[in-house]
């Protein structure tokens, strides 16, 4: 029998790239003493909740999104095909892409950032370093890279369709106690990467590669089930409910707080408010968006490359407009539009260069994806998101 496709999850994947660009505008402004960024334009800014709003379950929720992904792609791939291809969509662009294109993003952050390079090094060396300070969002698709090679071991082990044959016996409540073990377990996982990494703030804290790879096997043994699909669609209204609650409670605790910092994010409520989002909106779109637009085809196949150039247009817009005399309201304005209209335009036009687009997105002019992720449509089956 063939299984249905899963609009909602291409759907929500999409957004929260949206979300994504949203909040590095926001971001780039914060005043909160948060690592990088271009600075705020005073004090206190009632907008730096936004990021104090996002930041939490965002990255999280795309983790999730890439497991349960990654389990439909292997329902038509083998092992063989799903890790040569796994290497050219994840680590061609976070290491040949990083070399071709990172330097015009590690030269906006050394301008933003009022960096200034050593003098007397070679130019390998320095080129090396704004390379590297260009990384920004590739760190998602590294660490990806590197669970979608783990996992493969861990899955030899624990077979994922065992796994859905438990949970379909499991009654209502005993599917609310396996996700509540899982969020316990998921917030142990966090501290755990805290206390082996220490109280450092900034990029090293970013990686944060125990709870990741953590959430990533709960994405792929848990939420790519059916069974918790039409427990939480049946639900979103109750877990949404739950997760405004935890908002509210985690943003007035941590607003003017950087958000980013170990303590916060080990902290009781930001894995509350992380896994209640993650929830509710899971149930919300099953329940709501599970279909599909040609808006929402588009955005689908182009979120992976908004993704991957984003950065570079947000901090240059950002950079330019914070040196303007403009009101503050309209240099967020222009910057949030810039940010959209520049990366669509800059990836229309690098996804049709071959090399490039190959070194940028791992994927030929000829061979873009144009999903939507499905269950088991054999039509379908090379139409899988970049983001698995």
């Amino acid at each position: 029998m063939m299984k249905p496709r899963y609009y909602f999850i291409d759907n929500l994947r999409w957004v929260t790239v949206a979300l994504v660009l949203i909040y590095h505008v926001f971001y780039n402004f914060n005043a909160q003493g948060v690592f990088g960024g271009i600075g705020g334009f005073r004090e206190h800014q009632w907008q730096d909740v936004i990021c104090t709003a996002f930041y939490p379950w965002f990255m999280t929720l795309m983790f999730v999104l890439a497991g349960a992904s990654s389990r439909y792609a292997l329902q038509h791939r083998t092992v063989k095909e799903f890790r040569r291809e796994r290497s050219r969509k994840l680590l061609v662009p976070s290491t040949l892409g990083l070399l071709l294109f990172g330097w015009v993003l590690g030269l906006v952050n050394m301008k933003a950032g009022g960096g200034v390079l050593p003098e007397g090094l070679p130019v390998v060396v320095k080129y090396l370093i704004v390379v590297v300070s260009g990384t920004g969002p590739l760190w998602f698709i590294q660490d990806l890279y590197v669970f979608s090679l783990l996992f493969l071991v861990v899955r030899k082990v624990l077979d994922a369709d065992r796994v859905e044959a438990w949970l379909g016996r499991l009654s209502v409540k005993g599917i609310s106690f396996v996700l509540l073990g899982f969020f316990l377990l998921l917030g142990l996982l966090a501290q755990t990467q805290i206390d082996e990494v220490g109280n450092f703030d900034g990029l090293l804290n970013l990686y944060r590669p125990i709870y990741y790879f953590g959430v990533f096997l709960v994405g792929y043994y848990i939420f790519s089930s059916e069974r918790i699909h039409d427990y939480l669609a049946a639900r979103y209204l109750t877990f949404g409910l739950l997760a405004v609650i935890w908002s509210v409670y985690f943003c007035v605790c941590n607003y003017g707080v950087d958000y980013t910092s170990p303590e916060v994010l080990q902290s009781f409520s930001c894995n509350m408010y992380c896994w209640s989002m993650v929830l509710a909106l899971f149930g919300l779109f099953k329940h709501r968006y599970n279909c599909t637009t040609l808006f929402s085809q588009y955005m689908t196949r182009s979120s992976y490359g908004l993704y991957i150039v984003h950065m570079t247009v947000c901090t240059a817009s950002c950079l330019w407009l914070k040196g303007t005399a403009l009101p503050v309201w309209l240099i967020y304005t222009l910057a949030l539009i810039a940010t959209f209209v520049g990366s669509v335009v800059l990836w229309e036009v690098l996804r049709r260069i071959p090399f490039v687009s190959w070194c940028l997105f791992g994927v030929k002019r000829e061979t873009l994806p144009n999903p939507p992720c499905e269950g088991g449509d054999s039509n379908n089956v090379n139409r899988i998101s970049m983001f698995n």
